[in-house]
């Protein structure tokens, strides 16, 4: 039986579905056996992995509409009468902050309290865990890991809107869904901080795989905007793999701890810069080569991260799955298929989910 053997036949609404990240939750909670509805704007760019993994097929319920549209959102929920809420629609670059600060603040932001307010109204148990991610935290580009308990608030636009809309989660907690009281009211509210996150599908603006699969097809060398970064680079499916888990112990228990804030990350090692990362994927895809383009004049951007994973391995028995070399391997594996024109992209989704999968029965 698989590991979230739990999740079969549950109802279970997912927002921003159309995204990368989302696409890819939808495709593995359809394999499971869960019943899926999603809520989103259409895909973040052409093209994307929903219309080109068909995730479509694989939904229940497919609701088109703005995350801050609260009346909208209630009826889809309603409608799907979900077990459990996974929340990943957002504004997720973090340049796009500093072109759109006001509708940054206000997706990742607003979004998240129309989603809550939406819960008050439903006045039914169910499970919501609200994705938000590490640069929640503020930065003092210190070299180990920021845990849960670390203080939130990052000084760009995007990561400044993370950290709000985490504090936001955290008053509606205490507010509405106090964990203690968990059997009276029925509702275990989590959030959970991702490191970044790479994988196949992924085409959105300035990220750091999409722009080294474009100039590798324009035969251009990749422009490396800040290529002595770190950041926690870690496959998609193992931030999902935390979701699904945290969403796994909270159906199995009233334990309040689950209802809190979740780091999900690569182990200790593979949180390395921007340019280490190019080399390996330059390697694997067989040619290509990189140039410093870093300039003063572009957005700051952190030069450290790393968040610390302890809490949810030794408290929700999750860990890690492959590391980054793999992670960037299988990355490439997705892309070349793609590019070669392989006629069913979805099933190579669900062959790298259950590759991925496989990991944990050796």
């Amino acid at each position: 039986m698989s590991r979230f053997g739990a999740l079969k036949d549950k109802s279970i609404f997912v927002t921003g579905h159309t995204g990368f990240k989302g696409s890819w939750l939808s495709l593995w909670l359809s394999q499971l056996g869960a019943n899926v509805s999603g809520f989103s704007l259409d895909p973040p760019s052409n093209p994307n992995n929903f219309a080109v993994s068909n995730v479509e097929g694989c939904l229940q319920h497919h609701f088109h509409a703005d995350i801050r549209n609260e009346e909208l959102l209630f009826e889809a929920l309603r409608t799907s009468d979900p077990d459990i809420i996974l929340h990943l629609a957002a504004q997720t670059v973090v340049r796009e902050g500093y072109r759109s600060p006001r509708e940054t603040f206000d997706v990742n932001v607003m979004g998240t309290i129309s989603l809550l307010e939406c819960v008050r109204r439903l006045d039914r148990p169910c499970i919501v865990i609200c994705v938000t991610s590490d640069k929640c935290y503020h930065n003092k580009e210190q070299v180990w890991g920021y845990k849960e308990s670390d203080a939130m608030g990052e000084r760009d636009p995007y990561g400044g809107s993370k950290g709000a809309a985490e504090l936001a989660i955290r008053s509606y907690r205490h507010s509405f869904f106090p964990p203690e009281r968990i059997a009276e009211h029925g509702v275990k509210l989590a959030s959970a901080r991702a490191g970044n996150v790479i994988g196949g599908g992924d085409w959105k603006q300035d990220a750091l795989i999409v722009d080294i699969v474009k100039a590798m097809s324009a035969g251009d060398p990749v422009a490396l905007r800040n290529p002595t970064a770190v950041r926690p680079w870690q496959h998609v499916f193992q931030c999902l793999d935390g979701y699904l888990t945290l969403s796994c112990r909270m159906l199995e228990s009233d334990n309040p701890k689950y209802a809190s804030g979740w780091n999900f990350g690569p182990v200790p090692g593979d949180d390395i810069a921007v340019s280490e990362i190019a080399e390996i994927f330059l390697q694997e895809w067989g040619s290509g080569s990189w140039i410093d383009a870093s300039d003063a004049s572009n957005p700051k951007e952190a030069g450290i991260l790393r968040v610390s994973i302890e809490r949810a391995i030794f408290e929700l028995g999750w860990k890690p799955g492959w590391d980054v070399r793999e992670t960037v391997r299988r990355t490439v594996e997705w892309y070349r298929h793609y590019v070669n024109g392989a006629e069913n992209m979805q099933q190579f989704c669900f062959e790298q989910i259950a590759a991925y999968e496989a990991e944990f029965d050796k």
